[in-house]
Parts: structure tokens; C-alpha cells; sequence
């Protein structure tokens, strides 16, 4: 296994050509897309066809430093979801996008906490990143409970994308979370 990162009990690694059922299964479970797309799972083609793709460019895009990581547990190998950890398509390297998405049954271990801490870590001990972001719904507690553990602070609420207005609670738009190096070395 490539291995991106590892924590206590998390490896993440490069996804691959050959990972496109751990991605429809992720995205097939209405749970896991409730504040992405109302719970409606993303058609396998546009994983294999678009998603999927897109995710092995960024690598080399980004020389394999930032993207969209597989999350497996260390101990048994099994995949419980992804990490991201990268720039705007066409942002700075020094500003970038954290988040996650869990499969159902890694929700409430810890793995969220743990594995973006230490992406956090690396960003800003090893890949010269400043400026950490993250966004998700205002609705979505959970998410913004992480990133405020995360030690990140609620900067601005963003509008709902056009293509999210029919999730529950859309009226009530989006929130962006920030850290700066300089804040998370004093934490």
C-alpha cells in the first residue's frame, strides 16, 4: 500500500484505477449524502467516468502531496471513507480544502478528529500550507463540532450551491471554517 499518512489507527493512500467500487458504495448510502446532495447517491458512471479520473490527475497535478485520500483502519485494512486535503482547482498550493466523508459505520470513533488533525499536521509541518479551510452546511452539527475541536474558526456563511437547494436545510446556507499556521501552532 502507497501509504499517504498514518495515525494511531487510520492509513490513508492514493486511491487507485482499480477503487471505484469503494467510491459508489461510499456515495450509495443516502446517510453519508444527506448534507451533499439530499441523500440522492451519485451515479456510478459519473464516479468511474468523472469522479475517479479527476482524483488520479490531482495527484499528478499536485506531485501526489495533496488530493482526495483513501481512509482504511489499520487494524483489519477496511475502508471507511476519504480525506481531502487539497487547493482550489485553481487556488494557491499555501491555501487549502480539508474535509472527509465516512462511511456509516466509522461514524462516531473519532476517525473524522483523527485523521484531520493529522492532515492539519502535515500541511503545516511538511507541505508549507498557511491557510486550512473547510466548509459544510450550517445544518450539519456534527462537521462543525470537528472543526471547531480542530481548533479552526467560523469565518463567513457561504450560499448553498444551486445544485444542493433541495437538501434539508439549504435556506439556511453554508458555513466556512479557517486555521492559519500561526493559530495552530499556538494551540
Amino acid at each position: 500500500m502507497n501509504t499517504y499518512l498514518e495515525t494511531e489507527r487510520l492509513a490513508l493512500r492514493r486511491f487507485t484505477a482499480d477503487d471505484a467500487d469503494l467510491l459508489i458504495e461510499l456515495d450509495s448510502d443516502p446517510a453519508v449524502m444527506r448534507h451533499l446532495s439530499g441523500g440522492v447517491p451519485t451515479a456510478p458512471e459519473v464516479i468511474r467516468e468523472r469522479h475517479l479520473p479527476n482524483i488520479l490527475a490531482g495527484y499528478e497535478k499536485w506531485g501526489g502531496d495533496l488530493g482526495l485520500f483513501a481512509a482504511l483502519e489499520k487494524d483489519g485494512g477496511a475502508f471507511i471513507g476519504w480525506f481531502i486535503l487539497r487547493p482550489e482547482a485553481e487556488g494557491p498550493l499555501d491555501e487549502v480544502e480539508l474535509g472527509y466523508r465516512l462511511r456509516r459505520p466509522a461514524w462516531g470513533k473519532g476517525y473524522a478528529t483523527e485523521g484531520s488533525r493529522a492532515l492539519l499536521h502535515k500541511a503545516f509541518t511538511e507541505l508549507g500550507v498557511r491557510l486550512v479551510w473547510a466548509e459544510t452546511m450550517t445544518v450539519n452539527r456534527g462537521s462543525r463540532g470537528i472543526m471547531e475541536k480542530l481548533g479552526m474558526t467560523h469565518t463567513e456563511t457561504v450560499p448553498t450551491p444551486t445544485d444542493m437547494r433541495s437538501v434539508e436545510g439549504a435556506e439556511h446556507g453554508g458555513v466556512r471554517y479557517e486555521i492559519t499556521k500561526e493559530q495552530w501552532e499556538q494551540r
